[in-house]
């Protein structure tokens, strides 16, 4: 099933504005149209009315006598183009100019009604389109009809309703308009906000906010300064406590890894059991070593990035030969640029990570790829393992948290910190880090980082 997306806020109240404006121009268009065109139309009745009853005196008059000429008395009449005089007289209709289907339009209603002594009104159409049907009975029994054109008045009508319409778009448009920017200075001091906590992500917990910029929201910026403040002050404790752990166990490990030192090198005078439990020892003591390492840049990691300008290709170059590799896998796309604004040291270890992992569960990389499009800068690492299920391509990330291929194949090796390193150095470099299936089979990690960002030289 297809999931809503609902839209943002601003979308929401330039909506709301729209609507609201075309709501009132919708209405205000259609009352001043049916107020202006019931006006026309009653305006334009009335002096057809007397038009028609006017005529209605003249044919009365010339129709007098034994014998009248009923076409004479017709074209005696001033009716202009838009109006059509017909006369019923003993049976037989009578027009002043050929009948272009104006007896016809005629309604029987209407006739009805004249017939039986009583004036009449009737809005008719006819092959001129739209007209108004008058009928007058006269004195001697004949029945007098005025077809009046309604076209000047309906062409009035579609003449004010275009420029209603394009009042109502007006409107809507500049009510979209006042939305949009009331919008955007009602959640201007919201992009602070989300510039601010952009800054502490990426490890500046220096950021702030003036609560003297927007009064309105005083507590909103003195509730935020006070949450970054307590953030900042736990974050240091755990930093801390995480440096002071790791540093005091470095003294044990170091007499630890000696005394496996002697034990290693004396491993032929040992009894099988014996040099085995020693080769265990030596191991163990070196994993616990590489984590405490882990854990002490952990506890660094949330300060800024030292950003320089370096050859990013060589970069990497150096860290895959450093790790035993062919440099010939690392490619850069054409057009990237060649110096990247990084932390040196952290870059390094985000790519000798890479390849640790792609080591120990992925059978080894395959292909190193740098590039950059609109100010994003990537690297991608490919490997031929078995690829990491959908499930788990978020949490992979995180401390102490290994892809479920390790634990089927209970693979002890590693301290479940290096991915999480490599989120954490992204994160300090304003990107971010990502696993997909590589094409072919395998995985791929991909990092994105921003070279936009300020950098020191």
């Amino acid at each position: 099933m297809r999931r809503f997306i609902r839209p943002g806020l601003r979308v929401r109240v330039t909506a709301a504005f729209a609507l609201g404006a075309l709501a009132i121009s919708a209405t205000v268009a259609v009352a001043s149209f049916q107020i202006t065109r019931s006006t026309l139309v009653a305006g334009r009745e009335r002096a057809a009315l007397r038009a028609a009853y006017f005529d209605a005196n003249v044919v009365n008059a010339g129709l007098t006598g034994d014998d009248p000429d009923v076409q004479q008395v017709l074209r005696a009449l001033d009716t202009g183009s838009s109006r059509h005089a017909i006369i019923y007289r003993d049976g037989r209709a009578y027009s002043r100019t050929a009948d272009a289907g104006y007896t016809e339009a005629l309604p029987a209603e209407l006739r009805a009604l004249v017939a039986s002594g009583q004036p009449a009104v009737q809005r008719v159409h006819t092959d001129g389109g739209p007209a108004m049907a008058i009928g007058i009975p006269l004195p001697d029994g004949s029945h007098f009809f005025m077809i009046d054109s309604m076209n000047e008045t309906d062409r009035t009508m579609r003449v004010m309703s275009l420029v209603l319409a394009l009042v109502a778009a007006a409107t809507t448009a500049a009510g979209a308009g006042l939305g949009a920017y009331a919008s955007r200075r009602v959640l201007r001091p919201m992009h602070r906000v989300a510039d601010a906590a952009r800054d502490i992500a990426g490890g500046d917990l220096s950021a702030r906010l003036d609560p003297a910029t927007e009064p309105d929201l005083e507590r909103l910026t003195t509730s935020f300064n006070r949450m970054v403040e307590q953030l900042s002050a736990r974050l240091e404790r755990d930093r801390r406590f995480a440096a002071d752990v790791s540093h005091e166990l470095r003294s044990p490990l170091q007499t630890l890894a000696a005394a496996g030192s002697v034990l290693a090198r004396r491993r032929d005078q040992l009894d099988p059991r014996t040099a085995q439990a020693a080769s265990l020892v030596a191991d163990e003591v070196e994993r616990f070593q590489t984590l405490v390492t882990d854990l002490l840049e952990l506890a660094r990691s949330d300060q800024p990035a030292d950003r320089v300008l370096v050859d990013i290709a060589d970069l990497v170059r150096q860290v895959v030969v450093r790790k035993g590799f062919d440099p010939a896998i690392v490619g850069i796309e054409p057009g990237a640029p060649a110096s990247w604004p990084v932390d040196r040291r952290r870059f390094e270890q985000i790519v000798a990570n890479l390849l640790d992992n792609a080591v120990r569960h992925g059978g080894g990389p395959v292909a190193v790829r740098l590039g950059a499009a609109d100010g994003t800068g990537w690297l991608e690492v490919d490997d031929e393992g078995p690829g990491v299920p959908p499930a788990d391509r978020e949490s992979i990330f995180d401390r102490f948290v290994r892809g479920r291929a390790a634990n089927a194949r209970a693979d002890s090796d590693g301290t479940g910190l290096g991915l999480a390193l490599v989120a954490q150095h992204a994160a300090a470099h304003g990107g971010h880090a990502l696993v997909t299936d590589r094409p072919g089979g395998g995985a791929r990690f991909r990092l994105e980082l921003s070279l936009t960002a300020e950098h020191r030289a």
